[in-house]
């Protein structure tokens, strides 16, 4: 595989991109094709877009400069990050990659719904094997965590 094609598979690889920039722009197309031109869009979607976003990035630069590693778990923190927002949901990066799905479906309707479901499952999934690696990499301690904040919405679940 040349270096090109191998660097726009690992950056496809990328949660992020894929939330942030490929699905957006998939759904675009779809609306488009769907529409027959330029889609209408439902602007109510658009704070939701920019609240997951921000929280995305946000909750990430403060568990990496807490915790130490690299955004995401590919280099996981050397310490444990509690506070803050962590001390609301054990998952907020997750949660914003969410929260911006969501303002997608509110933007695009149709598909873009089915594709929100699908996430809310991957995510769910994703974060419950972090989780367990979590678990491994700070033991009790994220035991304990773990049983005080929920994994998503706070006292929810």
């Amino acid at each position: 595989m040349s270096g090109g094609r191998r660097g726009a598979v690992r950056w496809l690889k990328s949660t992020s991109n894929r939330t942030f920039i490929v699905w957006p722009a998939a759904l675009w197309l779809t609306a488009a094709l769907l529409q027959g031109g330029v889609p209408t869009l439902n602007l109510w979607g658009v704070p939701l877009l920019v609240w997951g976003y921000a929280q995305y990035r946000w909750a990430g630069a403060y568990r990496t400069r807490l915790g130490g590693g690299g955004p995401g778990l590919s280099n996981p923190p050397q310490r444990l990050v509690t506070e803050g927002i962590y001390a609301l949901t054990r998952n907020p990066m997750y949660l914003g990659h969410l929260v911006f799905f969501l303002g997608l479906a509110v933007l695009y309707s149709g598909p873009a719904w089915v594709v929100f479901v699908a996430h809310v499952f991957w995510f769910d999934q994703r974060a419950r094997d972090d989780e367990a690696g979590l678990e491994g990499l700070f033991g009790a301690a994220y035991a304990a965590y773990r049983q005080r904040v929920r994994r998503w919405v706070p006292g929810v679940f």
